[in-house]
């Protein structure tokens, strides 16, 4: 039996691949003068760059200026305004954005936000060919560094993981809620969550984030762009739609990355473990979550925090959309997770002025999929009797050696 997803990448790797794709794209570029293709963005919104001052930014694209690859091009860091102002400078690539049309929709979509939890966008080049965005750069680097790459400094604390969470959280609300328009990001993960010289979370890769279809109440659009396969929602999977559901279930996925210290695939580990969302559900369904969670947090969670948190993660990666809940919910109860820990904290603090407290193992408790309260006090009911169950099964179409060789190709270029 043919695997679904696996026919899905190769559907998209083929016709971004087609030769008449590329000869309509570069056609497409081709004739237009760039101060034409500002005239659309009110003044003071953006800024555009000519293709000298971006060379210059970054020395030519030169390799040593280079911070990352992804599937959709390549990211830079630069110097402007005289060397005062570092940038980030975002790269088209082959799977990048094609012709002039969607690049200007893209730069008056990006113009429009504005958030403390979101990458400051500054400006764009659109010239020779050439595509790019110039964003803010974010000292710190990407979450995912500080919670299992190759750590330079100490582990992120537990009070650390929770504001972050809770500032990511907020940020992505307002791509749902508050800016003009309803925008799913598509792209929420870890290594999309950059941390600044105070360890403020602000979410990147902006460039994928898409309008919602107008009138839709769950903000849907069809599937132009795969999202990550890793952190691909199973009613996408089966549908081909995304909804701002799916960027819920991401931030899931993300939760229990913040809270296990691992990467959500990890393809040296036997079986379920693979997955790290299909083992943290089966764990919290037997009641032994807290014996994955990384070491470094042991008895350093409060046991109220811990049950809040759990809960959280656990109703994001719920199988079905209307069983997540929206993210203004998911933001209310980190940010209540946190209160939660600080509370406990001082309590202990003020018996222990020393600071060199700890909180006791805590004892398995059992989370039944089928009667989880939703943030209003009611309860939400699922069409499955285990996030686990159906997870591990679509898991194992996502970790098929094919379809992992396909999503790198996409998803790394």
């Amino acid at each position: 039996m043919k695997n679904p997803l696996k026919s899905l990448l190769l559907f998209f790797h083929i016709i971004n691949k087609s030769p008449n794709n590329a000869k309509s794209d570069k056609s497409r570029g081709k004739g237009r003068s760039p101060g034409k293709q500002c005239s659309a963005f009110p003044e003071g919104l953006c800024r555009q760059f000519s293709l000298e001052e971006i060379k210059a930014a970054i020395n030519s694209f030169r390799e040593d200026f280079l911070l990352g690859r992804g599937g959709f091009g390549d990211l830079y860091k630069g110097i402007i305004d005289d060397g005062t102002m570092a940038v980030a400078i975002e790269r088209f690539g082959p799977f990048g954005l094609r012709g002039g049309r969607e690049f200007r929709t893209e730069v008056q979509l990006l113009c429009q936000l504005r958030h403390p939890n979101l990458v400051s966008f500054i400006g764009f080049c659109d010239e020779e060919d050439e595509k790019l965005l110039v964003y803010e750069y974010i000292s710190n680097g990407s979450l995912d560094k500080h919670l299992y790459g190759n750590r330079s400094s100490d582990p992120l604390s537990w009070k650390q993981r929770l504001t972050i969470c809770s500032g990511a959280a907020r940020g992505l609300h307002y791509l749902h809620s508050g800016a003009k328009h309803s925008i799913i990001h598509r792209n929420i993960r870890s290594r999309n969550i950059l941390l600044d010289d105070e360890w403020n979370p602000k979410l990147s890769d902006l460039s994928l984030s898409k309008m919602s279809q107008a009138g839709s109440p769950t903000g849907s659009l069809n599937i132009k762009i795969p999202v990550t396969v890793v952190h691909m929602d199973p009613e996408c999977y089966i549908t081909g739609r995304i909804t701002r559901k799916t960027d819920v279930y991401a931030f899931g996925i993300v939760l229990f990355e913040v809270l296990c210290g691992r990467k959500a695939i990890d393809l040296t580990l036997e079986g379920i473990k693979k997955s790290l969302t299909s083992w943290a559900c089966k764990c919290i369904e037997n009641g032994t979550i807290y014996d994955i969670i990384d070491p470094y947090l042991k008895k350093k969670i409060a046991p109220q925090c811990f049950e809040k948190f759990v809960e959280i993660a656990y109703c994001c990666v719920c199988q079905t959309g209307k069983g997540r809940p929206e993210m203004g919910e998911v933001e209310m109860a980190l940010e209540a997770a946190l209160e939660l820990q600080k509370t406990a904290d001082s309590e202990k603090e003020s018996v222990d002025h020393q600071g060199e407290y700890e909180y006791e193992e805590l004892l398995p408790c059992l989370f039944v999929r089928n009667d989880i309260p939703d943030y209003g006090g009611n309860v939400v009911e699922q069409e499955f009797d285990s996030c686990s169950d159906v997870d591990s099964t679509i898991s194992d179409s996502f970790l098929d050696s094919e379809v992992i060789q396909l999503a790198t190709i996409l998803n790394q270029g």
